[in-house]
C-alpha cells in the first residue's frame, strides 16, 4: 500500500474514532444534565399533577406535548429561547365535525396546544411570533393549557393532561 494510502486510511480511522468518542461524551453530559427524562419532577408529583382527562365528544386527537427540560440549551430565566419542544398529534388527520384534544405533557415545563386557522396563503408554522416571542392567539378554535381539565389555563404542568 503506497503512503498516500496509508495515511488516508489513518485520517478516516481517527476521524471515526474522534467522532465516536464525542458521541459518548456528549450522551453522558446530556443523561448527566437529565435531558432524556420525560416523568414530571417530584415536586409536581407530589402536588397531585399527574391525571386524566374525561370522557370527550366526537373524535379524539392525542396530542403529546414534551421538551428537554429546564435549562437546557441556554435562554433566559423564565424563557424558553432555543429549548427543543416538540408536540406529536395521533392520528395526524380527522374529518369534519367535533374534535376533542386530549394533550399529556410529558416535558419538564408547562406547555398547551391552541387551535388556530390556517389563514389564506400561510401555510403551516408560518405563523408570525411578536416581540414576546408568542404567537397571536386570536381567533383561537379551542386550546387546552388548564391541568386536568378543558379549555384555558396557566398551562399544562408536567405530567398532567388537559
Amino acid at each position: 500500500m503506497n503512503p498516500d494510502r496509508r495515511r488516508g486510511t489513518r485520517l478516516i480511522i481517527a476521524g471515526a474514532v474522534a467522532a465516536l468518542v464525542l458521541g459518548i461524551a456528549t450522551t453522558m453530559v446530556l443523561a448527566g444534565t437529565g435531558a432524556f427524562r420525560h416523568a414530571a419532577p417530584a415536586a409536581w408529583r407530589a402536588q397531585g399533577a399527574r391525571c386524566s382527562a374525561p370522557a370527550l365528544p366526537g373524535q379524539v386527537v392525542d396530542m403529546t406535548a414534551s421538551d428537554m427540560g429546564r435549562g437546557m440549551m441556554g435562554g433566559t430565566p423564565g424563557g424558553y429561547a432555543l429549548r427543543m419542544m416538540r408536540l406529536v398529534a395521533r392520528p395526524a388527520t380527522v374529518s369534519a365535525g367535533v374534535v376533542s384534544l386530549r394533550v399529556l405533557n410529558t416535558g419538564a415545563m408547562a406547555h398547551e396546544a391552541v387551535v388556530l386557522p390556517l389563514p389564506s396563503g400561510q401555510g403551516i408554522g408560518e405563523r408570525p411570533t411578536g416581540p414576546d416571542g408568542k404567537v397571536n392567539e386570536a381567533g383561537s378554535l379551542g386550546e387546552a393549557s388548564r391541568s386536568c381539565g378543558a379549555g384555558e389555563g396557566d398551562g399544562i404542568a408536567p405530567g398532567a393532561m388537559a
